[in-house]
């Protein structure tokens, strides 16, 4: 059974960086595909980055590229936030599906980001 657990969330102030894990165990997922999401108070949930578990090739929504970098290393996905503002204020899942175009079937419960100005 494949369980996904984020934590790294927390409360920071504009324009620092924080870096959320999201710890897979489970199954062996060379062929899976690991993505992570967030939802906005009152906004619909949004993908933002996502990577391959077997290469290691990125993903990233057009709103998030530049400022947010996805890395795996061993069993743990890695979403290092920059720059961060107000409006990325949100609840951020990570998400498993085992191929690149099946629907993510896996979900972690979520940890919560708040940015302060």
């Amino acid at each position: 059974q494949v369980q996904l657990v984020e934590s790294g969330g927390g409360l920071v102030q504009a324009g620092d960086s924080l870096r959320l894990s999201c710890a897979a165990s489970g199954r062996a997922f060379s062929h899976y595909f690991i993505g992570w999401f967030r939802q906005a108070p009152g906004k619909e949930r949004e993908e933002v980055a996502a990577i391959s578990w077997a290469s290691g090739s990125p993903y990233y929504a057009d709103s998030f590229k530049g400022r947010f970098s996805i890395s795996r290393v061993k069993n743990t996905v890695y979403l290092q936030m920059s720059s961060l503002k107000p409006e990325d204020t949100a609840i951020y899942y990570c998400a498993a599906k085992e191929y690149a175009t099946a629907a993510y079937k896996y979900w972690g419960p979520g940890t919560q980001v708040t940015v302060s100005s």
